[in-house]
């Protein structure tokens, strides 16, 4: 259950916009996170939780619903961002292939941004996009959290094999760290809350990979474009 108070820097964010292009993002302004993951995996819930608004990020039983880029401002001038679900494959190709242009520029060009939280189902980790995901943000030396969501849903067994397998995956890598996550018990959303204010203090947006982590134990250093 959440037990911390919710910072100032996340309290009370507000809908921006929904940008198509790139001419719709807002100016340059204070830090930004982005968020991204698989279609239907929970990213709007998480954003949700975090924030703790029920509705910030809308929810939808239809995967892919998410079709463009979302804005939120935060209090000090900074904005979380809500990047479209990807791999829904009943999303027409050149939809996709627009998304995924628009994502990588993002993330690419994007000065603001901080550092990626990378939403993953944990019963189903580390997809062929999520993959891509992660090596383009390597490349980029861009900083990447993992919540492995619906952990809930995953008895002791499961949630520990899960988190062996990521981090066996993720051996190697710099610059990402994971963790598990649950919108629905709340489950990681206190450790989830003060990363991103973290990464939303004032510093550089690049800096060297730093492997290992905090909180869980289960962090491990560890982005695309499709």
């Amino acid at each position: 259950m959440n037990t911390i108070p919710l910072p100032n820097i996340l309290s009370d964010p507000q809908f921006v916009t929904a940008a198509h292009s790139p001419g719709q993002w807002p100016p340059d302004g204070g830090p930004e996170i982005a968020f991204a993951g698989r279609s239907n995996v929970g990213k709007s819930s998480a954003i949700n939780a975090i924030t703790r608004r029920k509705s910030l990020a809308r929810t939808s039983r239809t995967p892919g619903r998410t079709q463009q880029i979302i804005f939120f401002l935060l209090p000090g001038g900074g904005h979380l961002v809500d990047l479209p679900g990807y791999g829904y494959a009943k999303v027409p190709e050149k939809l996709r292939r627009h998304w995924g242009e628009a994502i990588e520029y993002y993330l690419r060009e994007r000065k603001p941004l901080r550092g990626l939280v990378l939403v993953m189902d944990a019963r189903h980790p580390l997809k062929k996009l999520d993959m891509q995901m992660l090596s383009w943000c390597a490349a980029s030396n861009l900083r990447v959290h993992i919540l492995l969501t619906k952990f809930d849903k995953l008895n002791r067994s499961g949630g520990s094999s899960a988190l062996r397998l990521v981090n066996k995956e993720l051996s190697g890598m710099d610059g990402v760290t994971m963790q598990p996550f649950s919108a629905a018990d709340f489950t990681g959303v206190d450790e989830a809350r003060q990363h991103i204010v973290t990464w939303l203090e004032p510093q550089k947006r690049k800096s060297p990979g730093t492997k290992g982590g905090s909180g869980s134990g289960a962090e491990k250093q560890a982005c695309p474009h499709r």
